[in-house]
């Protein structure tokens, strides 16, 4: 059977988009998960990554916090959370996502600052900046490129991984695949697919438009500078 040609006249239909529970309905859901999760991972991983980075040490315990997290499975902690106070529903899939999302956002932020010039920050010093100035007029600047690859990394990998919240009850878009396999292959197959193709549309999407967003951001000079050096997300580990 053609699951694809299925899939497609199952996105054609109205119906499945304006249903209480259709694609709509997932689809802000998920966007919510998302953004909650991302949000937490740049309140925990920014902060950390920045301090280590202007402080110049801990790199050693940054590469070692960002692979533990990575080290633990996305569908293990949607297992374990909901068995704690936070229950089901999206509390758990939310912390669970916002683990998975901190080790881009801390190695780019440790990363952004330690790859500044040293001469440039003696000349801000030299200049008569403090130790906080010289954080938020020069090296916050310059790792912009940095902080925005993390966060773009993030994001597309929580948008990717937040389908697996159907499993705790959590909505999104995995609930759409979820109910087309409650159908049985031969009856539910194109909705799976359909469910398949929207989360994979939405992350591009997003991968897109934080693209445009970490071009918006980065400041005129260290443009020409990435046309000729391409800033790239840390792979930890």
């Amino acid at each position: 059977m053609n699951y694809f040609s299925q899939a497609l006249t199952w996105l054609n239909d109205p119906l499945n988009w304006t249903n209480p529970g259709g694609l709509f309905d997932r689809l802000i859901e998920h966007l919510q998960i998302t953004a909650w999760a991302v949000l937490i991972g740049c309140i925990i991983g920014w902060p950390i990554g920045i301090w280590l980075g202007h402080r110049g040490k801990g790199g050693a315990a940054v590469i070692t916090v960002a692979n533990l997290t990575l080290a633990v499975p996305t569908l293990a902690l949607l297992t374990i959370l909901p068995l704690t106070p936070l229950g089901f529903g999206r509390p758990p899939v939310i912390v669970a996502l916002a683990v998975f999302a901190v080790p881009p956002l801390l190695a780019n932020a440790y990363t952004g600052l330690r790859s500044i010039d040293p001469e440039t920050i003696e000349a801000a010093k030299g200049m008569g900046l403090s130790g906080g100035q010289v954080l938020r007029r020069v090296e916050l600047p310059l790792a912009v490129p940095y902080l925005a690859a993390g966060l773009r990394t993030a994001a597309v990998q929580v948008v990717a991984t937040a389908a697996l919240a159907t499993f705790v009850n959590g909505g999104g878009l995995g609930e759409i695949i979820a109910a087309g396999f409650g159908l049985g292959i031969n009856v539910g197959g194109g909705q799976i697919v359909a469910g398949g193709i929207v989360v994979v549309a939405l992350a591009l999407i997003v991968e897109g438009l934080l693209a445009l967003v970490q071009r918006l951001v980065t400041p005129a000079p260290l443009r020409a500078v990435k046309r000729r050096r391409p800033v790239r997300a840390t792979s930890v580990g």
